[in-house]
Protein backbone atom coordinates (compact mmCIF):
# COMPACT_ATOMS: atom_id res chain seq x y z
CA UNK A 1 0.00 0.00 0.00
CA UNK A 2 2.90 2.31 0.68
CA UNK A 3 4.08 2.05 -2.94
CA UNK A 4 0.60 2.93 -4.19
CA UNK A 5 0.44 5.98 -1.97
CA UNK A 6 3.84 7.11 -3.24
CA UNK A 7 2.79 6.78 -6.87
CA UNK A 8 -0.45 8.57 -6.10
CA UNK A 9 1.46 11.49 -4.63
CA UNK A 10 3.68 11.78 -7.71
CA UNK A 11 0.92 11.38 -10.25
CA UNK A 12 -1.92 13.07 -8.44
CA UNK A 13 -0.77 16.56 -9.33
CA UNK A 14 -0.56 15.60 -12.97
CA UNK A 15 -4.20 14.64 -13.33
CA UNK A 16 -5.38 17.73 -11.49
CA UNK A 17 -4.30 19.77 -14.52
CA UNK A 18 -7.09 18.18 -16.60
CA UNK A 19 -9.97 20.54 -17.42
CA UNK A 20 -13.48 20.28 -18.79
CA UNK A 21 -12.07 20.53 -22.31
CA UNK A 22 -10.38 17.15 -21.93
CA UNK A 23 -11.35 14.62 -24.65
CA UNK A 24 -11.89 12.12 -21.83
CA UNK A 25 -14.77 14.23 -20.53
CA UNK A 26 -16.64 14.32 -23.79
CA UNK A 27 -18.41 11.04 -23.03
CA UNK A 28 -20.79 9.99 -20.29
CA UNK A 29 -21.57 11.68 -17.01
CA UNK A 30 -18.30 13.64 -16.89
CA UNK A 31 -19.33 16.02 -19.67
CA UNK A 32 -21.49 18.27 -17.47
CA UNK A 33 -18.85 18.85 -14.76
CA UNK A 34 -16.94 22.09 -14.46
CA UNK A 35 -13.20 22.14 -13.81
CA UNK A 36 -13.45 22.25 -10.00
CA UNK A 37 -15.86 19.32 -9.82
CA UNK A 38 -13.78 17.31 -12.24
CA UNK A 39 -10.58 17.89 -10.28
CA UNK A 40 -12.36 16.89 -7.09
CA UNK A 41 -13.33 13.54 -8.64
CA UNK A 42 -9.76 12.92 -9.76
CA UNK A 43 -8.40 13.92 -6.38
CA UNK A 44 -10.72 11.41 -4.70
CA UNK A 45 -9.74 8.76 -7.24
CA UNK A 46 -6.09 9.04 -6.24
CA UNK A 47 -6.83 9.37 -2.54
CA UNK A 48 -8.80 6.14 -2.55
CA UNK A 49 -6.09 4.37 -4.55
CA UNK A 50 -8.42 2.99 -7.17
CA UNK A 51 -5.85 0.74 -8.78
CA UNK A 52 -6.86 -2.40 -10.63
CA UNK A 53 -6.16 -5.69 -8.88
CA UNK A 54 -5.52 -7.28 -12.26
CA UNK A 55 -2.99 -4.68 -13.38
CA UNK A 56 -2.12 -4.73 -17.08
CA UNK A 57 -4.43 -7.69 -17.70
CA UNK A 58 -7.39 -5.43 -17.04
CA UNK A 59 -6.05 -2.77 -19.44
CA UNK A 60 -5.32 -5.29 -22.18
CA UNK A 61 -8.92 -6.48 -22.21
CA UNK A 62 -9.58 -3.42 -24.38
CA UNK A 63 -6.14 -2.32 -25.61
CA UNK A 64 -4.58 -5.64 -26.68
CA UNK A 65 -5.60 -5.09 -30.31
CA UNK A 66 -3.49 -1.94 -30.52
CA UNK A 67 -0.02 -2.58 -31.96
CA UNK A 68 1.17 0.65 -30.38
CA UNK A 69 0.12 -0.48 -26.91
CA UNK A 70 1.45 -4.02 -27.23
CA UNK A 71 4.82 -2.76 -28.45
CA UNK A 72 5.47 -1.72 -24.83
CA UNK A 73 6.35 -5.32 -24.02
CA UNK A 74 9.16 -5.28 -26.59
CA UNK A 75 11.01 -2.54 -24.74
CA UNK A 76 12.55 -1.95 -21.32
CA UNK A 77 9.42 -0.37 -19.84
CA UNK A 78 7.48 -3.58 -20.41
CA UNK A 79 9.91 -5.94 -18.67
CA UNK A 80 8.49 -7.88 -15.76
CA UNK A 81 11.89 -9.14 -14.59
CA UNK A 82 13.43 -5.73 -13.81
CA UNK A 83 12.60 -4.12 -10.48
CA UNK A 84 12.80 -0.58 -11.91
CA UNK A 85 10.42 -1.32 -14.78
CA UNK A 86 6.85 0.03 -14.45
CA UNK A 87 5.56 -3.43 -15.33
CA UNK A 88 7.22 -4.89 -12.26
CA UNK A 89 5.22 -2.56 -10.01
CA UNK A 90 1.87 -0.96 -10.74
CA UNK A 91 2.20 -1.88 -14.42
CA UNK A 92 0.25 0.37 -16.81
CA UNK A 93 -1.10 2.40 -13.90
CA UNK A 94 2.43 3.31 -12.78
CA UNK A 95 2.47 5.88 -15.59
CA UNK A 96 -1.19 6.35 -16.53
CA UNK A 97 -2.62 6.60 -13.02
CA UNK A 98 -5.24 4.47 -11.20
CA UNK A 99 -7.84 2.87 -13.43
CA UNK A 100 -10.89 3.44 -11.26
CA UNK A 101 -13.93 3.11 -13.51
CA UNK A 102 -12.02 3.91 -16.67
CA UNK A 103 -12.96 0.53 -18.18
CA UNK A 104 -16.62 0.83 -17.25
CA UNK A 105 -19.43 3.05 -18.45
CA UNK A 106 -18.14 6.11 -16.66
CA UNK A 107 -14.92 6.28 -18.70
CA UNK A 108 -12.93 7.93 -15.94
CA UNK A 109 -9.95 9.77 -17.46
CA UNK A 110 -6.36 8.63 -17.12
CA UNK A 111 -3.01 10.32 -17.79
CA UNK A 112 -2.23 10.60 -21.51
CA UNK A 113 1.06 11.54 -23.14
CA UNK A 114 2.17 13.22 -26.34
CA UNK A 115 0.17 15.04 -28.97
CA UNK A 116 -3.45 15.52 -28.03
CA UNK A 117 -2.89 15.04 -24.32
CA UNK A 118 -4.94 17.44 -22.14
CA UNK A 119 -2.05 17.58 -19.68
CA UNK A 120 0.55 20.33 -19.76
CA UNK A 121 4.13 19.45 -20.63
CA UNK A 122 5.16 20.03 -17.03
CA UNK A 123 2.61 17.53 -15.71
CA UNK A 124 3.39 14.91 -18.34
CA UNK A 125 7.12 15.20 -17.76
CA UNK A 126 6.72 15.00 -14.00
CA UNK A 127 5.51 11.42 -14.44
CA UNK A 128 8.65 10.48 -16.36
CA UNK A 129 10.92 12.35 -13.95
CA UNK A 130 9.46 10.53 -10.97
CA UNK A 131 11.66 7.59 -12.07
CA UNK A 132 14.24 9.14 -14.37
CA UNK A 133 16.26 11.25 -11.94
CA UNK A 134 20.01 10.99 -12.41
CA UNK A 135 23.08 13.06 -13.31
CA UNK A 136 22.11 13.31 -16.98
CA UNK A 137 18.82 15.00 -16.10
CA UNK A 138 19.87 17.15 -13.16
CA UNK A 139 19.72 20.34 -15.29
CA UNK A 140 16.44 19.51 -17.04
CA UNK A 141 14.39 22.26 -15.38
CA UNK A 142 16.69 24.99 -16.74
CA UNK A 143 17.16 23.36 -20.14
CA UNK A 144 15.96 24.90 -23.39
CA UNK A 145 13.78 21.88 -24.13
CA UNK A 146 11.96 22.27 -20.83
CA UNK A 147 11.62 26.05 -21.13
CA UNK A 148 10.18 25.57 -24.62
CA UNK A 149 7.62 23.23 -23.02
CA UNK A 150 8.58 20.08 -24.88
CA UNK A 151 7.12 16.80 -23.70
CA UNK A 152 9.35 13.80 -23.11
CA UNK A 153 7.03 12.07 -25.56
CA UNK A 154 7.93 14.59 -28.27
CA UNK A 155 11.34 12.92 -28.53
CA UNK A 156 10.99 9.54 -26.84
CA UNK A 157 8.88 6.50 -27.67
CA UNK A 158 8.09 4.32 -24.66
CA UNK A 159 5.79 1.87 -26.43
CA UNK A 160 8.51 0.62 -28.76
CA UNK A 161 11.14 -2.10 -28.88
CA UNK A 162 13.79 0.54 -29.50
CA UNK A 163 13.42 4.24 -28.88
CA UNK A 164 14.65 5.93 -32.11
CA UNK A 165 16.37 8.75 -30.27
CA UNK A 166 18.30 6.22 -28.17
CA UNK A 167 19.65 4.47 -31.28
CA UNK A 168 22.78 5.96 -32.94
CA UNK A 169 21.44 5.18 -36.42
CA UNK A 170 18.26 7.24 -35.91
CA UNK A 171 19.18 9.76 -33.20
CA UNK A 172 20.30 12.50 -35.60
CA UNK A 173 17.18 12.15 -37.70
CA UNK A 174 14.98 12.53 -34.62
CA UNK A 175 16.79 15.65 -33.40
CA UNK A 176 16.94 17.27 -36.84
CA UNK A 177 13.15 17.10 -37.17
CA UNK A 178 13.18 20.26 -35.03
CA UNK A 179 16.75 21.50 -35.43
CA UNK A 180 16.43 22.21 -39.15
CA UNK A 181 19.20 24.81 -39.33
CA UNK A 182 21.72 22.36 -37.95
CA UNK A 183 20.36 19.72 -40.33
CA UNK A 184 21.09 22.02 -43.27
CA UNK A 185 24.62 22.71 -41.99
CA UNK A 186 25.33 18.99 -41.59
CA UNK A 187 24.57 18.53 -45.30
CA UNK A 188 27.27 20.98 -46.37
CA UNK A 189 30.56 19.92 -47.94
CA UNK A 190 32.57 20.13 -44.72
CA UNK A 191 30.88 18.67 -41.65
CA UNK A 192 31.23 16.21 -38.82
CA UNK A 193 30.47 12.57 -39.74
CA UNK A 194 26.85 12.64 -38.63
CA UNK A 195 25.14 11.05 -41.63
CA UNK A 196 26.89 7.70 -41.40
CA UNK A 197 26.88 7.19 -37.64
CA UNK A 198 30.40 8.33 -36.87
CA UNK A 199 28.92 10.87 -34.44
CA UNK A 200 25.52 11.70 -33.00
CA UNK A 201 24.05 14.82 -31.46
CA UNK A 202 24.64 13.38 -27.99
CA UNK A 203 28.36 13.12 -28.74
CA UNK A 204 28.47 16.83 -27.94
CA UNK A 205 25.10 17.76 -26.40
CA UNK A 206 22.99 16.64 -23.46
CA UNK A 207 19.39 17.06 -24.61
CA UNK A 208 18.22 17.08 -20.99
CA UNK A 209 20.31 20.18 -20.24
CA UNK A 210 23.69 20.92 -18.74
CA UNK A 211 25.47 23.67 -16.85
CA UNK A 212 27.21 24.96 -19.99
CA UNK A 213 26.25 26.84 -23.13
CA UNK A 214 24.13 25.02 -25.75
CA UNK A 215 23.65 22.06 -23.39
CA UNK A 216 27.18 20.84 -24.08
CA UNK A 217 28.50 17.74 -22.36
CA UNK A 218 31.64 19.59 -21.25
CA UNK A 219 32.08 22.86 -19.41
CA UNK A 220 32.85 24.90 -22.55
CA UNK A 221 32.88 24.71 -26.33
CA UNK A 222 36.63 24.19 -26.40
CA UNK A 223 36.59 21.43 -23.81
CA UNK A 224 33.90 19.72 -25.85
CA UNK A 225 36.01 19.92 -29.00
CA UNK A 226 39.14 18.71 -27.21
CA UNK A 227 37.38 15.44 -26.38
CA UNK A 228 38.14 14.42 -29.97
CA UNK A 229 40.67 17.04 -31.10
CA UNK A 230 43.15 16.54 -28.27
CA UNK A 231 46.10 17.67 -30.41
CA UNK A 232 44.63 21.19 -30.42
CA UNK A 233 44.39 21.38 -26.63
CA UNK A 234 47.88 22.64 -25.81
CA UNK A 235 49.18 24.32 -23.76
CA UNK A 236 51.43 25.84 -26.40
CA UNK A 237 54.47 28.03 -26.02
CA UNK A 238 52.93 30.39 -28.56
CA UNK A 239 49.15 30.48 -28.54
CA UNK A 240 46.61 31.90 -30.95
CA UNK A 241 44.17 33.88 -28.78
CA UNK A 242 40.95 33.12 -30.70
CA UNK A 243 41.74 29.40 -30.54
CA UNK A 244 42.17 29.54 -26.76
CA UNK A 245 38.96 31.51 -26.35
CA UNK A 246 36.43 29.75 -28.60
CA UNK A 247 36.76 27.22 -31.43
CA UNK A 248 33.54 28.54 -32.95
CA UNK A 249 35.21 31.91 -33.57
CA UNK A 250 36.61 30.32 -36.73
CA UNK A 251 34.63 27.10 -37.19
CA UNK A 252 30.96 26.35 -37.72
CA UNK A 253 30.76 23.14 -35.72
CA UNK A 254 27.69 21.77 -37.51
CA UNK A 255 29.07 22.23 -41.01
CA UNK A 256 30.22 24.76 -43.57
CA UNK A 257 30.68 25.24 -47.30
CA UNK A 258 34.31 26.06 -46.54
CA UNK A 259 37.10 23.61 -45.89
CA UNK A 260 37.66 22.52 -42.28
CA UNK A 261 34.23 23.91 -41.38
CA UNK A 262 35.60 27.45 -41.39
CA UNK A 263 32.99 30.19 -41.08
CA UNK A 264 34.70 32.10 -43.92
CA UNK A 265 37.43 31.34 -46.42
CA UNK A 266 40.94 32.50 -45.80
CA UNK A 267 42.21 35.16 -46.18
CA UNK A 268 38.86 36.86 -45.43
CA UNK A 269 38.56 34.96 -42.14
CA UNK A 270 42.08 35.94 -41.06
CA UNK A 271 41.59 39.55 -42.13
CA UNK A 272 38.43 39.87 -40.04
CA UNK A 273 40.89 40.23 -37.13
CA UNK A 274 44.21 40.93 -38.85
CA UNK A 275 43.00 43.80 -41.02
CA UNK A 276 46.39 45.52 -41.04
CA UNK A 277 48.50 42.42 -41.68
CA UNK A 278 51.33 43.21 -44.16
CA UNK A 279 49.68 46.58 -44.73
CA UNK A 280 51.44 48.57 -47.43
CA UNK A 281 53.21 45.59 -49.02
CA UNK A 282 51.70 45.10 -52.50
CA UNK A 283 52.71 41.41 -52.44
CA UNK A 284 50.06 40.83 -49.79
CA UNK A 285 47.14 42.71 -51.30
CA UNK A 286 43.91 40.76 -51.09
CA UNK A 287 43.93 40.19 -54.85
CA UNK A 288 47.50 38.94 -55.07
CA UNK A 289 48.56 35.36 -55.71
CA UNK A 290 50.12 35.18 -52.25
CA UNK A 291 46.77 35.87 -50.61
CA UNK A 292 44.55 33.83 -52.89
CA UNK A 293 46.58 30.76 -53.90
CA UNK A 294 46.27 27.49 -52.01
CA UNK A 295 45.62 28.01 -48.33
CA UNK A 296 46.31 31.73 -48.45
CA UNK A 297 47.60 32.90 -45.03
CA UNK A 298 47.88 29.28 -43.97
CA UNK A 299 50.54 28.66 -46.62
CA UNK A 300 52.97 30.26 -44.20
CA UNK A 301 51.16 30.44 -40.86
CA UNK A 302 50.37 26.73 -40.83
CA UNK A 303 50.53 26.19 -37.04
CA UNK A 304 47.43 28.29 -36.56
CA UNK A 305 46.26 26.43 -33.44
CA UNK A 306 49.54 27.09 -31.61
CA UNK A 307 53.24 26.31 -31.73
CA UNK A 308 55.91 24.99 -29.39
CA UNK A 309 58.79 25.84 -31.73
CA UNK A 310 61.35 28.33 -30.33
CA UNK A 311 60.80 30.45 -33.42
CA UNK A 312 57.06 29.89 -33.59
CA UNK A 313 55.84 33.28 -32.43
CA UNK A 314 54.30 33.93 -35.87
CA UNK A 315 52.75 30.44 -35.82
CA UNK A 316 54.83 29.50 -38.86
CA UNK A 317 56.67 26.54 -37.28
Amino acid sequence: MHAKQLIATVLGGALLALTCTSPAMAAGKWAHMDSAEFEAVLDQKFAEGKYSKKGADNCLMCHKKSDKVMALFDGVHGRMDHKDSPMAGLQCEACHGPMGKHNKGGKEPMIAFGEGSPLSSEKQNSVCLSCHQDEERMAWHSSTHNLEELDCADCHQVHAAKDPIMEPATEVETCSNCHTRQKADMAKRSAHPMDWGGMTCSSCHNAHGSMSEAALNSTSINENCYECHAEKRGPFLFEHEPVVEDCSACHNVHGSVNKDMLTRRAPQLCQSCHSSAHNGNPAFNSGSDVMTAGKSCLNCHNQIHGSNHPNGSALMR
